[in-house]
């Protein structure tokens, strides 16, 4: 062949080949590379951060748990570490290392190293554009992309969505994430070793995870810390110094035993899930991504608060459990363990995909495994706790208990179980009776009201006879006030009230403007809490209008909500939903006679044996067979209220006597997590008194809650009415109204 022809032989291959190259490049390459657009908005998931009112982090929703840093804010060692130890030439390069990639295949092909060839500008374009598949046609959308970036951003904006995206292991993304997960610490306070072992994990987190391969780690970061030396970032001292400092990560405790990692909520994991699933629901937030948008919740929930409950429960709970295990027998109670068993079965993962044939051989098996059941045994005779503290002058839910701690450890997805202090609901017992002693004030009675406390029996609208029991040992025409009858709750006295000096169709009026929404009977049971049943967060909320002067405040937990730039997307309503329950008197007037439960009564052994300098009022409750105990309470700054039991009703704290009724297995907690809020000095915990204990005629100038206070202030005169004992009444079943003046709420 001719030179002429050749040349043009191989002229024409080169125009095929180009124009081939190119075909694929566009047709293939090319295709699904991100447009400008987004380039200049590359999409991350950000993590949704929830923060209690005092600032603390309770908990991330998340698909890739991460938070954004501004470059100003990273750590200068950090940036220096990534650059000498991912990409020497970073600030010099426009997106590709022409050099590094010819190095890279020449050792791979010479000597069959891996060694990396990417820039951080292509680890970026990767981590924000393309999948992990190695490629040819992702290594050249990987440079055509990473030469966009440099073009489009500069050097410092790289490195700060890098150093926000990569991946550094254990679900944390982002370097305030890492530094948080594994430190403890916000990033501007890392040390240089450690933002050295930060850059040495990023090569394989998993590999260099300095919990599972501590020795790998420090070796890793070691090699970090020496390429910074050798690059100038670190003198010699300093580079001798942070060698010697040992790989100390956050999930090492004291002594050296390592801690599990908690990526969500373990102080208060039921109120955090109560917010993911109310804003889940909100179609007002439909446009927001709790798992994307790095959304900032502030709540009302203090943390402080949140760890002196979480404290008080778990002491007690634990002294509780260890009695109730050693009187609880299942050989006693053979068939109902056989229902549960039952139970258990048709709610197993692998009984319900298995098919219809092999149903039968998995409930066998499982009816004969020793696991099996042991775990049906333990779960179902847990002692479950619902427990709220609110603010009962605005509403705020400030701590909440929704399961047993035992239950939440042994339990990993237990967050998402039954919240026991909002979603169940139970018959309160004598802690409800307090409605019905309002009702009674409210219709003219005053605490030292005197009423027969002996037998009773009362014929209802079907004609049959209705007989409490509870006199209190009274005997037969024998008198008491309503302050001793409320005092050591005589279920007789408040059968008396509800179906004599009031009815239960006012009383349940009344528990509907006192915050209570659950379904309730207007029948004569209601007087000994049996007329419904009612969840822990509305009985607790109820008892606040007790302490805000008979006004009725709604629970809330959210304050604000911000987007990731900080501007506000949603807070709480301007004006609250406030009623008036009662009249400020009988609020009163009822703090009066609550205050005796606690000093006096049901309830005084527990909590005064280890709360003693601030007032206390509220009310214990028992129902049938001391299947729920209840100690609902309050001072003059909150209001707690404590419920206790069993998820399945049939086991009941009657095989602990007396030990299981509310008065000493629920107000202990109740006790106990009071006098360790009071002894917090830095909690504005200082009112210890009653209001109804001020001077008689005296005027209190108080603001009403946030934001009312910047809208006005009024001045309520606060006047407590003189207790006067009624006429004695005659004895008998029916209770005769003393002379008095009747006040009805409209």
């Amino acid at each position: 062949m001719k030179p002429l022809h050749l040349l043009i032989l191989l002229c024409l291959i080169m125009v095929i080949v180009t124009i081939g190259l190119a075909i694929y490049i566009r047709n293939v390459v090319s295709y699904g590379l991100p447009s400008l657009e987004q380039l200049e908005n590359p999409k991350t998931n950000l993590a949704t951060r929830i923060l209690s009112s005092d600032g603390v982090l309770l908990d991330h929703f998340f698909i890739d748990r991460r938070i954004n840093m501004t470059y100003d804010s990273i750590p200068k060692d950090f940036i220096n570490a990534l650059t000498a130890t991912e990409d020497k030439k970073f600030f010099s390069h426009w997106g590709v290392h022409a050099g590094r990639i010819i190095n890279a295949f020449a050792k791979r092909f010479i000597y069959g190293d891996r060694e990396g060839a990417s820039t951080i500008t292509m680890q970026l374009s990767r981590n924000l554009f393309l999948n992990q598949d190695i490629t040819f046609e992702r290594k050249i959308r990987e440079a055509f992309i990473s030469i966009k970036i440099e073009q489009t951003y500069t050097k410092e904006e790289i490195l700060e969505m890098y150093t926000n995206t990569v991946n550094y292991g254990r679900g944390a993304y982002g370097i305030q994430v890492a530094a948080q997960t594994f430190f403890d610490k916000l990033p501007s306070e890392l040390t240089t070793a450690e933002c050295a072992l930060l850059v040495a994990m990023l090569k394989a987190p998993s590999n260099y995870d300095p919990i599972k391969h501590p020795e790998k780690a420090l070796r890793r970061r070691n090699l970090v810390l020496k390429l910074m030396y050798d690059q100038g970032y670190l003198t010699g001292s300093q580079h001798a110094e942070a060698r010697k400092e040992a790989v100390n990560v956050f999930l090492t405790d004291k002594t050296g035993k390592r801690k599990r990692i908690h990526l969500g909520s373990q102080s208060a994991p039921h109120f955090v899930e109560m917010i993911r699933q109310d804003l889940s629901r909100d179609n007002s937030f439909r446009e927001y991504d709790l798992y994307r948008d790095g959304l900032i919740i502030h709540t009302t929930l203090n943390s402080k608060i949140q760890q002196y409950v979480n404290e008080a429960v778990e002491e007690h709970l634990k002294e509780l459990q260890a009695s109730f295990n050693k009187r609880w027998n299942w050989n006693r109670n053979k068939k109902l363990l056989d229902e549960l068993l039952l139970k258990a079965v048709h709610d197993n993962a692998e009984y319900n995909s298995a098919d219809a044939k092999e149903k039968p051989k998995v409930q066998a098996r499982l009816l004969k495994s020793k696991n099996f059941i042991d775990s049906v045994k333990n779960i179902t005779s847990t002692i479950q706790i619902g427990l709220v503290v609110i603010d009962p002058a605005n509403g705020a839910i400030l701590a909440m208990v929704g399961a047993s701690p035992k239950f939440m450890r042994e339990n990993p997805s237990a967050k998402y179980s039954l919240n026991h202090a909002r979603q169940i609901s139970r018959q309160p017992g004598s802690a409800y009776k307090p409605m019905i002693y309002a009702m009674a004030l409210n219709n003219g009675y005053t605490p030292e009201s005197k009423v027969e406390c002996g037998p009773f029996s009362f014929k209802t609208e079907t004609g049959e006879l209705w007989e409490p029991s509870g006199t209190g040992n009274c005997e037969s025409g024998e008198m008491t006030s309503l302050t001793d009858a409320l005092r050591l709750s005589i279920n007789t006295v408040s059968a008396r009230l509800v179906t004599s000096i009031t009815n239960p169709t006012d009383v349940v009026n009344l528990s509907r403007r006192m915050g209570i929404s659950t379904p309730l009977q207007a029948v004569p049971a209601i007087s000994l809490g049996a007329g419904g049943d009612v969840e822990p967060l509305e009985l607790t909320s109820a008892y606040g209008s007790f302490v805000y002067d008979g006004i009725h405040i709604p629970p809330y937990y959210l304050n604000v909500i911000e987007d990731k730039n900080g501007t506000v997307i949603k807070q709480k309503p301007r004006f609250v939903n406030m009623k008036k329950a009662m009249e400020p008197e009988i609020a009163r007037q009822m703090t009066y006679m609550l205050e005796r439960v606690v000093n006096a009564g049901t309830a005084s052994r527990a909590i005064r044996s280890v709360f003693t300098d601030v007032d206390a009022a509220g009310k214990t409750g028992t129902t049938n067979d001391a299947a729920d105990a209840w100690f609902v309470g309050y001072t003059p700054q909150l209001v707690a209220g404590v419920w206790l039991g069993f998820d399945d009703k049939r086991i009941t704290f009657d095989v602990l006597g007396s030990e299981g009724y509310g008065g000493r297995s629920a107000a202990p907690i109740w006790g106990k997590l009071m006098a360790k809020i009071y002894a917090d000095q830095s909690l504005s915990y200082r009112e210890k008194t009653f209001t109804y204990k001020k001077t008689l005629d005296s005027v209190q100038e108080f603001s009403l809650p946030y934001p009312l206070t910047k809208l006005q202030k009024e001045k309520i005169k606060v006047m407590m009415v003189p207790f006067q004992a009624s006429p004695s009444q005659p004895s008998g079943n029916q209770v005769i109204l003393p002379d008095l003046p009747t006040r009805r709420i409209d």
